[in-house]
């Protein structure tokens, strides 16, 4: 029996120094739709908060209006970032009480929200740094987002088509990942799917490890990152230092086209990681991969990796981080078949962040 039963990912909730602003750009340049808006308009006079969605993938994000907030103090000190990984979950009472009684912090009692549109129960746990776990019954409810919030029409006109459709993982880098990893097994049941150690992701210069956990049904997936020994500072080691303690690095989101939606993407000013032309001219790869949806010629022209394992093959490709800190990044994976993270691509991977984290002075 599954003690912590979940529906899947609720919402990614964004802290930002302008909310507005981030909005805009993720409506022009991820494709998602504004749904909903909570501002001084409305009864919030100390922050603004924008929805978008894009499928079941839903953002939020939060900016201060005026000074001496706390999501303004947490801007400060983290820059912009994931504050709130929410999820959705059958029995908000049941999965905040196991939750407590295995170890974890409560950080807001179950409570009820009502409008006209019904009622919304939600508590918090505390996770790794400042993030936090919103636990999310919505079944009862059929407005926008929350109650407090008002419809909000698209920023500009969404895409005919969307480029992503769910969120397929969100990573954490921590600096105890088996702690960590041990606290998700004891407070929400979820098991390890993937482990990475040693030389599984390593380049010349930088490693790190890494845990996968995952709820039963595999709908949500946290991998989390810790630091390894090294000749120098790894990717990891970087995050830690600019974002200033444990957070999510980067959420990953699942696309039934990756080439369209790069495009359409790179066009609208998204910068993405640069794979060497070494990487697909490579005769090893090209024997493992076998056969996929595309020429591989049409892989590097966009640069996406390609990974095979035992159950199928994913198409995945990495953005640069999408803020002045070199903190929150995104993925996009389009699986056919595969459960994996891509670990043949791992070295080629880290090898590319490396030449990045040159270029900031950071390596």
């Amino acid at each position: 029996m599954d003690e912590f039963p979940v529906k899947g990912m609720d919402a990614v909730v964004f802290a930002v120094g302008n909310a507005a602003q981030a909005a805009h750009y993720y409506s022009t340049a991820f494709g998602m739709r504004r749904v909903a808006y909570r501002g001084p308009e409305n009864g919030s006079p100390d922050e603004a908060v924008h929805v978008l969605e894009s499928g079941s993938a839903r953002f939020v994000f939060r900016g201060p209006v005026k000074a001496g907030t706390e999501i303004g103090r947490h801007i400060a000190e983290h820059g912009d970032g994931v504050v709130d990984l929410a999820i959705e979950v059958p029995d908000v009472e049941h999965a905040y009480r196991h939750a407590l009684a295995n170890g974890a912090t409560g950080l807001e009692e179950p409570h009820v929200l009502e409008d006209e549109h019904g009622k919304v129960t939600i508590a918090a746990i505390a996770t790794y740094g400042e993030t936090r776990h919103s636990l999310v019954d919505r079944a009862h409810y059929t407005g926008p987002y929350l109650p407090g919030f008002e419809p909000a029409g698209p920023i500009v006109e969404p895409p005919q088509k969307r480029f992503f459709q769910a969120v397929d993982h969100c990573v954490g880098n921590v600096e105890r990942m088996d702690e960590w990893a041990d606290y998700y097994h004891r407070v929400m049941g979820f098991t390890d799917m993937a482990e990475f150690v040693g030389d599984d992701i390593a380049t010349e210069y930088s490693a790190l490890m890494s845990k996968v956990v995952a709820d039963g049904t595999r709908k949500v997936k946290f991998p989390l990152n810790e630091p390894a020994e090294s000749r120098r500072k790894s990717q990891i080691d970087e995050y830690l230092e600019f974002y200033g303690g444990p957070g999510v690095q980067h959420i990953a989101l699942a696309t039934g086209d990756i080439l369209a939606s790069v495009d359409r993407m790179r066009a609208a000013g998204v910068e993405f990681l640069e794979s060497p032309d070494s990487y697909y001219e490579d005769p090893e790869l090209r024997e493992r991969i076998g056969e996929v949806r595309v020429p591989i010629e049409e892989l590097r022209k966009r640069r996406i990796l390609v990974d095979r394992d035992e159950d199928g093959y994913l198409l995945q490709i990495f953005t640069k981080p999408v803020q002045d800190r070199p903190t929150v990044f995104f993925e996009l994976i389009e699986r056919h078949g595969s459960l994996g993270f891509g670990k043949g691509n791992f070295k080629a991977l880290f090898e590319a962040i490396e030449r990045e984290q040159e270029r900031r002075g950071n390596l």
